[in-house]
């Protein structure tokens, strides 16, 4: 029996007992904390919860599914798939245990030709909760289940909350029998692969209480309205009635490890790990089909990181298998046909599908050539080291300059037995986020090659007419035409939805950035239907305004009008902040002096920071009166204008301009209270300072030789951080029993008498660890001819008490004999081991440094030192055992 024909039988048989069919939601989730769709009952559980009122009694669906959390078991083993489907019947308030059985033994043992499963009822078994005798009467009264095949489990397998006070009750699970060669005899209570689930039946009946997470929390009552909630796996039931073994070899998934196979010239089921590589293939290829179905596009973060990391992992494994060549024009037709027949839309756009799928393969695959060869040597000269560690930087460069995710480096390091610096890797990366910020310009511009963009200028350009016309110091919507369409940095005719694009209109709105003012957001709306959304304004020509944006519906052409509107409320929120920056900038020059000049900005919804020259830290209550003073002015409700003039004349009348920026002819000056504030400026801004509201001015900080940095919030975002810090004033205030005004003093207080009190405790500690020392010496065994301690010192303060206890141990232990002292103990949650050893042992070979190293390997770290006293660590502080032992083994070897 075909996949969609189970499909179809379910849908068809609750339909005809009065469900309503309700299609499967999207895969992506309505719920912002989770990416994916990740069970049957997602889309009802607003009704199960009782937050809405169900708009039918009864109601079925088979729902698409992804879960990626266990993407690495895919393909090693029968159950693990990312993308899965569920079927599932629904009652609110209407049919309850006696319907849910009913219907469950009916469809599953039904003859093919009434429309059921025929499966043989011999073969079946069901599990209940321990104390839900209701059920098991059920399941004996309706299906005649004799006693040994209805089972009994506890809170962990037969019950279902949400781990909060909510919705709660048992469940009923219904298993099949394989057979004798998939297992022991027993039932599901013995062996879950011989019998396997199939189907989850859940009464929802009572309200639980806090506590006691998903097991023994209390019972409160029972429910007004009683709910079934029941999820049967498709792909399960497919691959028991399609006599294969598991669900990479059924209809809906096996046809594209038959293509793998004519691609690669293997036969899947002669080697295991080509196996397990057609199997992640076939499964990543139909969840990345599935998720693109759906929208969703290949990026590096959120749902599109997951779509590209199964992509690639998909087409890795493929160049595993010896296909060299593109694989997905040849498997993702394949996936296509199996899964069309239950959801035709994926014919239908099918083009659009793959122009993405084609593209990321083509990007990955050089990609990978180059990275894996680099990736391949650094490997290599790990392994040559005493710890098989592949550095952060190596786990850098194959991120920043070949496009590798750090997972899919992780994966490939692994397979090679060695580990990933993965912190060093982070730290690198923050770094680089800090750098990229610094030179957001040029990252957002585009390439390094801009011929496009000149070209584009040239041709647009007139002797009396700029090349974009901008409107948006007036206007927040405009009729315009495109007048320049790029994708991927190509001059195209036209582009068709989903796709990046660039566009250049004839008149724009948008802000492009520039001068530290953020670029505007917002819509273009072609008259032929597309729809852009502009996420970023460039200008990387001067005068040339490139909307960068996704063509999110239809297909846009060179020279179609439509009409292009900014997100006002974004807008008004950077004007703000940047009227806010001239303030700034003004009351500095009021407060130190007129060489407090600006050396850059960002000026962002809400927020901003200046940039200034100073050779020193401005002091905080210089900082206090500069915040004042611009609030004072703010309401003042100054005015703000602006108005073109010839440079010299702004100058003149001694406007401020940005250092190192280069200004034509004509410039703009704005003037904030009739002469107060003038800079030469070309962003946009408030009409009246008394829109700003207020100013919060949250720190001043040096960021390089003689440049300091002042952050602020502004309007709605220093009114948001002001309630923050009275309402932390408040709870502060409360906890330490002060008024606000006496909080320093009482904190100060107590922060003395914390580092009194921990300086204290640290002397207890080492005065107890140190009196440990003769009773420690007093436990040396003699390993051959050599003295041997190895102790656990359990929780220490620090290493350097361990280090003391050691060589008090071994001036203990003297040197008539050959000595090895280690011992190990945990400090913040790591494992340290500290070894000395005395001259006699030093004479016969013995090494400090070597031994350490041992334990340290055992533990996951590393560590060294010298000949005589040695010091390492690690990850794993269950393994100090082991790592104590393996050096009383060295001792004895």
């Amino acid at each position: 029996m075909r996949t969609a024909e189970i499909r179809q039988r379910w849908l068809d048989y609750f339909e005809g007992r009065g469900h309503t069919v309700v299609p499967s939601a999207p895969l992506i989730s309505p719920d912002p904390s989770t990416l994916f769709v990740i069970a049957g009952m997602v889309p009802f559980i607003p009704y199960m919860l009782g937050e809405q009122t169900a708009p039918w009694p009864r109601a079925t669906s088979v729902q698409k599914c992804v879960r990626t959390l266990d993407i690495e078991e895919v393909g090693k083993t029968t159950r693990h798939g990312t993308f899965f489907q569920m079927n599932g019947n629904f009652s609110f308030g209407d049919y309850f245990k006696e319907g849910a059985i009913t219907y469950a033994w009916e469809l599953v043992t039904g003859s093919k030709e009434s429309g059921g499963y025929g499966f043989d009822p011999d073969t079946i078994w069901v599990t209940v909760f321990h104390d839900d005798d209701e059920a098991a009467a059920l399941w004996k009264e309706i299906a005649g289940l004799p006693d040994e095949r209805i089972q009994r489990r506890g809170w962990k397998d037969n019950y279902w909350s949400t781990g909060a006070r909510g919705p709660a009750g048992p469940c009923s699970e219904i298993y099949v029998d394989r057979g004798p060669e998939f297992g022991a005899e027993g039932g599901p209570v013995v062996d879950e692969d011989r019998y396997l689930e199939i189907w989850n039946l859940v009464f929802m009946q009572y309200e639980r209480g806090d506590g006691g997470g998903k097991e023994n929390f209390p019972i409160l009552g029972e429910l007004k309205q009683k709910n079934i909630d029941t999820g049967m796996g498709l792909e399960r039931v497919a691959y028991l009635l399609q006599g294969v073994d598991n669900m990479y070899e059924i209809d809906e998934v096996f046809p594209v490890i038959q293509g793998a196979q004519e691609l690669s010239g293997r036969t899947y089921g002669a080697v295991h790990g080509d196996d397990v590589r057609m199997r992640v293939v076939a499964d990543h290829v139909r969840s990345a089909l599935m998720l693109m179905g759906d929208g969703v596009t290949p990026s590096n973060e959120g749902r599109g990181y997951v779509l590209r990391r199964l992509l690639r992992r998909s087409i890795r494994a493929m160049r595993l298998l010896g296909v060299d060549d593109l694989a997905l024009p040849t498997l993702l037709p394949l996936s296509r046909d199996a899964m069309s027949p239950s959801y035709p839309e994926l014919a239908a756009n099918f083009e659009k599908i793959s122009q993405v799928a084609y593209a990321e393969e083509d990007t990955f695959r050089r990609t990978l050539a180059a990275g894996t060869m680099i990736l391949d040597t650094a490997v290599r000269a790990a392994k040559k080291e005493a710890f098989a560690v592949l550095s952060g930087s190596h786990a850098f460069q194959l991120h920043d300059t070949y496009g590798f995710p750090i997972d899919l480096t992780l994966e490939m390091a692994a397979e090679q037995g060695v580990q990933v610096d993965e912190t060093s890797f982070r730290s690198l990366m923050k770094e680089q986020r800090e750098r990229a910020r610094a030179d957001a310009l040029a990252k957002r511009a585009g390439r390094a090659d801009n011929a496009a963009y000149q070209d584009l200028h040239s041709t647009l350009s007139t002797e009396n007419a700029k090349p974009v016309q901008f409107v948006g110091y007036t206007d927040s919507t405009a009729r315009s035409r495109v007048v320049g369409l790029l994708v991927d940095g190509v001059p195209a005719p036209a582009a068709t939805a989903p796709a990046d694009v660039e566009v250049v209109l004839d008149v724009t709105p948008f802000y492009a950035e520039a001068g530290g003012q953020l670029a505007d957001t917002g819509t273009i709306v072609l008259d032929g239907g597309a729809r852009i959304e502009v996420d970023d304004v460039q200008a990387p020509v001067k005068g040339l305004s490139v909307h960068h944006g996704r063509l999110v519906d239809g297909t846009v052409t060179f020279g179609e009008s439509g009409t292009a509107t900014i997100d006002l409320f974004r807008r008004r929120a950077i004007a703000r902040a940047h009227t806010a920056t001239h303030f700034i900038h003004k009351a500095l020059h009021e407060a130190i002096g007129e060489g407090a000049t600006q050396a850059g900005s960002l000026n962002a919804p809400s927020r901003l920071r200046f940039d200034f020259r100073s050779p020193s830290a401005t002091p905080s209550e210089v900082v206090a009166e500069i915040e004042a003073r611009v609030n004072e002015r703010l309401q003042d409700d100054l005015e703000v204008t602006d108005a073109v003039m010839p440079i010299d004349e702004a100058r003149g009348r001694g406007a401020m301009a940005l250092f190192g920026e280069k200004y034509g002819n004509q410039v703009r000056v704005v003037d904030i209270g009739d002469g107060w504030s003038l800079e030469l400026c070309a962003g946009t801004h408030v009409q009246r300072s008394g829109e700003l509201g207020l100013v919060t001015l949250l720190s001043e900080s040096a960021i390089g030789s003689g440049v300091r940095r002042v952050d602020a919030l502004v309007g709605a975002g220093a009114y948001g951080y002001q309630a923050k810090e009275r309402a932390l004033v408040g709870q502060l205030s409360g906890l330490l029993g002060a008024r606000p005004d006496d909080l320093t003093d009482r904190v100060s207080s107590l922060l003395t008498k914390l580092k009194e009190s921990e300086k204290e405790l640290a002397t207890l500690r080492q005065a107890a660890l140190l009196a440990q020392a003769g009773s420690v010496a007093a436990g040396a065994q003699t390993v051959g001819e050599t003295r041997v301690v190895a102790h656990d010192a359990g929780e220490v303060a620090s290493s350097d008490d361990l280090r003391t206890l050691v060589l008090d141990v071994r001036s203990r232990l003297g040197d008539s004999t050959p000595a090895i002292v280690a011992v190990g103990g945990t400090s913040n949650g790591r494992p340290v081991v500290v070894v000395a050893t005395n001259a006699p042992a030093r004479e016969r070979g013995v090494r400090a440094g070597a031994l350490v190293r041992t334990a340290s390997g055992i533990l996951g770290g590393g560590g060294g030192g010298k000949d005589d006293l040695a010091q390492g660590g690690g990850t794993d502080a269950d393994k100090l055992g082991d790592a104590l032992t393996a050096i009383t083994d060295a001792a004895n070897g």
